[in-house]
């Protein structure tokens, strides 16, 4: 697998859970239960961090042999 298809499928994976958390907005919005809110907050507190590390991810894997392209240095040694 190369990078440019490694990307690919990050970003992939990232449009799945950013579909997945809109959802559990909604349900949020629609529940006047406090234990099913906590639940629901927890959910998108987890994966708020997945998203985020996926995004940089994508980007990285995309532009990773292009000249002059910054690296987060939390992804390189």
């Amino acid at each position: 697998m190369t990078l440019a298809e490694l990307s690919a499928e990050y970003e992939a994976s990232a449009r799945l859970l950013r579909i997945r958390m809109h959802d559990i907005r909604i349900q949020l919005r629609n529940t006047d239960d406090p234990e099913e809110k906590w639940n629901l907050q927890r959910r998108l507190a987890v994966l708020t961090p997945i998203l985020t590390q996926m995004n940089e991810l994508a980007d990285l894997t995309a532009h990773y042999y292009d000249r002059g392209y910054w690296r987060n240095e939390k992804y390189t040694v």
